[in-house]
């Protein structure tokens, strides 16, 4: 009987799951794939490992919740109940998860006695709003993310001046684990998504017809105007602030430890 190897049973794998390279591979393997079909081969190939569907159930959201549906409703989905949600936001939730068969609905909760310690009063979000999301979302969501590999996001490039660089794949820059993202929708647009809408009679957020085309937490959410703003301007308004922390602007490097 040979020697068992103590190196190689002992043997940590501190490698990141995915390396720049491996996004770059994936962006030149699907560029002009449509969405749809990038899915099918992506998930139906298990070719990113373990993947969760991270969603804000808001307005943009039944699109890519439906398109990953399609393929597999089992694929968990994310949702950060932070307890600051819109009760129109819980409810298409519900609706959502029913009309689509999603499976696998996780709803995420920040840890009851860190928000004790650090927000008693619920009113963080008041005077520090990156404290409130870390504590509510960051936090919460990477808890949940230990056994994943991969998650899909609904980000778009249009949505905002700091989503303008957004590849279709791309290593979490705020993850130090080398956890892939993939944004299936990075290039579609507001017609695209009007049309989806369309063609698969999905529901829309009740919200979006008073005037909020990007739904967060209700204390930093506020309508948008018509006139230029991005669809992202109602968030955190009156902070220098266009990020809860989840996600770092498209292109941005993880910040020093």
């Amino acid at each position: 009987m040979a020697d068992l190897d103590i190196r190689a049973v002992d043997r940590i794998d501190v490698a990141p799951r995915f390396i720049p390279a491996d996004a770059l591979r994936l962006n030149d393997r699907f560029r002009g794939e449509d969405a749809a079909t990038m899915l099918r081969t992506v998930l139906g190939n298990r070719m990113l490992g373990d993947v969760a569907l991270l969603s804000s159930f808001g307005a943009e959201s039944a699109v890519l919740l439906h398109l990953v549906a399609t393929v597999d409703p089992a694929i968990p989905v994310l949702f950060l109940d932070t307890g600051k949600h819109f009760p129109e936001t819980l409810a298409y939730r519900d609706l959502l998860a029913d009309r689509l068969g999603l499976r696998d609905l996780r709803n995420l909760t920040p840890d009851p006695a860190a928000l004790a310690a650090r927000d008693a009063a619920g009113e963080r979000w008041s005077y520090d709003p990156d404290g409130c999301c870390d504590l509510r979302k960051v936090q919460p969501l990477t808890r949940a993310l230990g056994g994943f590999d991969a998650t899909i996001t609904g980000r778009k490039a249009f949505q905002a001046d700091t989503r303008a660089a957004l590849e279709r794949f791309e290593i979490d820059a705020a993850d130090a684990q080398g956890r892939l993202k993939l944004n299936p929708l990075a290039t579609w647009h507001r017609a695209d998504l009007d049309a989806y809408f369309v063609a698969h009679d999905l529901p829309r957020h009740p919200l979006e017809a008073q005037g909020y085309p990007s739904i967060g937490c209700a204390p930093c959410t506020s309508p948008v105007s018509t006139d230029g703003d991005d669809v992202r301007a109602g968030r955190w308004r009156g902070f220098a602030k266009t990020e809860c922390g989840i996600h770092l602007p498209a292109g941005a490097a993880k910040p020093a430890a």
